[in-house]
């Protein structure tokens, strides 16, 4: 088990991170280490992969999952808008591991995620598959298009405040079958916290996909 916080990927491995990176890591670090959470089932030692988390309720989920993965050895990477790369704060977000997304390019954002994990020796990117906070627990797709696309596995990660717990899964490779992909997500999520309303409305939606698919 590690006792210090991995740093992120910078855009220039040749250059030192930020000071306020390493700082702000460090406070992650150590706040996570004090409220006292426990990882119930590890990462996988692979060098890329997504990783879709679930649930996204409080905006302090990035505070203790990043200090999971930096218990894993882990610095998680994240997309963000690529205007926030800019002026003084462009150095910083490359070392948190930020991957910018421009939206006006003509390549959407999964190509460009993609090319990022092609440039990348290694990458864990971090996304919320519930979007927003506001969701009532469905999932987005993004998540799994940006692994296909990438030809990268998934790696599904539970949380559980109550409990101060979390968790990940085995790599999983997408097929060319979201539903059922989606469903089996979903049993996962479900044996980890089966009485979990937020679960138990996504294991609803995979179903809800998988008979659409069988009737069209």
């Amino acid at each position: 088990m590690s006792s210090q916080p991995p740093e992120g990927p910078a855009r220039n491995p040749r250059r030192k991170r930020s000071i306020l990176s390493r700082v702000v890591r460090r406070i992650i670090w150590v706040i996570y280490r004090l409220q006292g959470w426990k990882i119930d089932t590890r990462l996988p030692h692979i060098p890329k992969y997504v990783i879709a988390g679930a649930p996204h309720t409080s905006n302090w989920d990035f505070v203790f999952f990043t200090g999971a993965t930096a218990e894993e050895g882990v610095a998680p990477s994240f997309m963000g808008k690529h205007t926030l790369f800019q002026g003084f704060m462009r150095n910083f977000m490359f070392d948190m591991g930020g991957v910018p997304i421009d939206r006006t390019k003509r390549a959407n954002y999964v190509e460009q995620v993609a090319d990022a994990f092609a440039a990348a020796d290694k990458l864990a990117l971090v996304i919320a598959a519930e979007g927003t906070r506001s969701s009532n627990g469905e999932w987005k797709s993004g998540f799994w298009h940006i692994a296909r696309e990438a030809k990268v596995p998934i790696v599904l990660a539970w949380v559980s405040w109550k409990t101060r717990r979390l968790g990940f899964s085995e790599p999983i490779t997408p097929s060319e079958d979201y539903a059922a992909d989606l469903a089996k997500i979903a049993a996962w999520f479900r044996s980890k916290r089966p009485d979990y309303e937020r679960y138990k409305v996504l294991e609803a939606q995979a179903r809800r996909l998988v008979e659409e698919k069988d009737v069209s």
